[in-house]
C-alpha cells in the first residue's frame, strides 16, 4: 500500500534507460517564448500584469534597487510556477514535490547572499545576530539563536514547498484511491471533493511559489 501510494513520486518513468522524468521542468520553459511569436491574448496581458505587480514588490522589499535586479527572483517565481502547476496534469512528473530540486533552488541562493554579506557588509552582518535592546547577559544566546535560524534557512525554504506538493497530491491520491469502492450514490460526492482539492491545488501552486520568492528576497535585503 505504500509502496504503491509514493510511487507517484518515484522518478521511474525510461526511455532507452534514460530517466526522463526531470523533462518536466523544462515543459514550462519551451511554452513560454511561443508567446512571443503570436498575437498578443488575455492570457499574456494577464502574465505581463502579474510580472509588473512583483517586480513593483521586489523592488520595494529590495529597497528600490534599480531596474533588472529583480529580475532573477520573477524568474524563480515563473519557474516554479510552470513547475508546481505541470504537476497537477496527470502523467507529468512533478519535479517541486522533491527535495533535491528545491534543495538545489534554495541553497545556492542563500549560500550566494551570505557570502556576498560576509565580504562586503561584515558588521552589518553581526549587527543582525544580536537584535537591538538585547540585554548584554542574553547577547551569547541571542547570537547562538540567530546563527541556527539563518543556518537552516535554506532547509525551511526547501522543505516548505516540497511538503505543500506532496501533501496536496497525496490528499488527492488517497481519495482517488477510495473512488473504486465507493456506491455509484455517492461517487459524485467524491468527484466533486476531488475537483475542489484540485483547485486549492492550484491556488497551492501560486502561493508556494509566491511565498519561495518573496522571502528569497528578504533573505537577499537583509545582507544589504
Amino acid at each position: 500500500m505504500m509502496t504503491n501510494l509514493f510511487s507517484i513520486f518515484d522518478p521511474s518513468t525510461e526511455i532507452f534507460n534514460m530517466p526522463m522524468n526531470w523533462m518536466s521542468s523544462m515543459l514550462g520553459l519551451m511554452i513560454i517564448p511561443c508567446y512571443f511569436w503570436i498575437m498578443p491574448t488575455r492570457l499574456m496581458f494577464l502574465w505581463n500584469f502579474i510580472n509588473s505587480k512583483l517586480n513593483n514588490e521586489f523592488k520595494t522589499l529590495l529597497n528600490n534597487t534599480p531596474n533588472g535586479t529583480t529580475l532573477m527572483f520573477i524568474s524563480l517565481f515563473t519557474f516554479i510556477v510552470f513547475n508546481n502547476f505541470l504537476g497537477l496534469f496527470p502523467y507529468i512528473f512533478t519535479s517541486s514535490s522533491h527535495l533535491s530540486m528545491t534543495l538545489a533552488l534554495a541553497f545556492p541562493l542563500w549560500l550566494t547572499f551570505m557570502i556576498y554579506g560576509w565580504l562586503n557588509n561584515t558588521q552589518h552582518m553581526f549587527v543582525h545576530l544580536v537584535p537591538q535592546g538585547t540585554p548584554g547577559i542574553l547577547m551569547p544566546f541571542m547570537v547562538l539563536i540567530e546563527t541556527i535560524s539563518n543556518v537552516i534557512r535554506p532547509g525551511t525554504l526547501a522543505v516548505r514547498l516540497m511538503a505543500n506538493m506532496v501533501a496536496g497530491h497525496l490528499l488527492l491520491t488517497l481519495l482517488g484511491n477510495t473512488g473504486p469502492n465507493l456506491p455509484t450514490s455517492v461517487l459524485w460526492v467524491l468527484i466533486i471533493t476531488q475537483i475542489l482539492l484540485l483547485m486549492l491545488e492550484a491556488a497551492v501552486s501560486v502561493i508556494q511559489a509566491y511565498v519561495f520568492s518573496v522571502l528569497s528576497t528578504l533573505y537577499s535585503s537583509e545582507v544589504n
